[in-house]
């Protein structure tokens, strides 16, 4: 069977040059005669790996020397907790910019620690677009800033980067790390789950400020303790190793597409031709406020709703899987994180318009 157009939010689509490198990689590992996935975590071999996925990601990031780059696990819900676990320090107030489902997820598991403010929410347009920063209304000392920079579910991101003065920014950008270019040093921390763009599930980049490591609270479990994770370079329990060499090997392929500018712009013209189709369209329809569109997830609803399954279907058997939006939200989602070619955004938007040209 030949390989489909694979929409998916997550786990998402990977590179097939990844893929095949790692399938040939899969029983020897450059002649050390085992797989990744048997060797020691502590070895010089698996060492080497993680040491150049590392190099690799702050290049390709950018990421100052004053931060540093942990990998750990547990995905983006685990650092829900992990975060104000981390962050509180003395004080019992954290913001939140409430922007959708994963923002009420964050809120949800960080009120198990913390007094949560809800700075702003975009609820009140059932979050179809992100709050302007002059609407958000701060606590008068908080720990850190909470955002989402890419809900998935409605397809909002930030265009823009907050700014929150001498107050630490923290960002869940599961879906949209590495798509576009960040200035790191605006953050205190930045965290994602590693499935969206970087590779497989089960392995979790957090990127910290160094003058944050010693605020954990007592009650922090040392595996999940920034501290004691940097001190031991994400080796003091067994990392996620198949998935963090899977990682390694996405982003030496995102340096050979031209890094984080070249993929950026190859996100932009990717999005430009799906939203572009919906607006000249009379059938498809997105809700999102323009300016906050997602780059990674294009949602759109068929105006005659009863068509919806029909399309999702022909769609299916045309090699273009997983598109059908989420349970909450319902409608077509299509998730065109890096790893998806232009090729298959156009085959895609052939078939919105073959679609509407026999239901119109």
């Amino acid at each position: 069977m030949s390989r489909v157009f694979n929409f998916s939010a997550g786990p998402s689509a990977l590179p097939e040059e990844v893929l095949r490198q790692a399938a040939g990689e899969m029983l020897d590992y450059q002649g050390t005669g085992m797989g990744v996935m048997e060797m020691s975590h502590r070895g010089k071999t698996f060492m080497g790996i993680a040491a150049q996925a590392e190099a690799d990601l702050r290049e390709l990031l950018a990421i100052p020397a004053s931060y540093r780059l942990l990998f750990m696990q547990g995905g983006a819900l685990g650092e829900n907790a992990i975060v104000p676990l981390n962050l509180l320090g003395a004080r019992t107030t954290a913001d939140y910019v409430n922007t959708g489902h994963w923002s009420m997820k964050s809120i949800g598991e960080a009120s198990r620690y913390a007094t949560i403010n809800v700075a702003a929410s975009s609820d009140d347009r059932g979050f179809t677009y992100v709050p302007p920063q002059s609407s958000w209304r701060l606590s008068d000392d908080p720990a850190y800033l909470h955002i989402c920079t890419n809900e998935t579910i409605a397809g909002v991101e930030y265009q823009w980067t907050p700014d929150t003065g001498g107050v630490p920014l923290v960002a869940d950008m599961s879906s949209n790390i590495l798509s576009r270019a960040v200035d790191v040093s605006r953050f205190g921390v930045i965290y994602g789950g590693a499935q969206k763009n970087c590779g497989a599930a089960g392995l979790t980049i957090v990127i910290v400020r160094d003058d944050l490591l010693d605020r954990a609270l007592a009650l922090c479990p040392s595996a999940f303790n920034y501290r004691i994770v940097a001190e031991n370079n994400s080796m003091y329990n067994t990392p996620a190793t198949y998935s963090l060499y899977i990682a390694g090997l996405v982003f030496q392929w995102l340096k050979r597409q031209g890094g984080v500018a070249g993929i950026e712009a190859r996100n932009k013209a990717k999005a430009a031709l799906m939203y572009d189709a919906i607006d000249r369209s009379a059938l498809y329809l997105n809700r999102i406020a323009p300016a906050d569109r997602s780059r990674m997830n294009v949602t759109f609803f068929l105006r005659r709703d009863e068509l919806t399954p029909v399309f999702l279907s022909e769609a299916e058997a045309l090699g273009l899987a997983a598109l059908r939006g989420h349970r909450a939200v319902g409608g077509v989602r299509a998730s065109i994180y890096n790893a998806m070619p232009l090729a298959g955004v156009e085959a895609l938007v052939a078939h919105m318009r073959d679609f509407e040209r026999r239901h119109t």
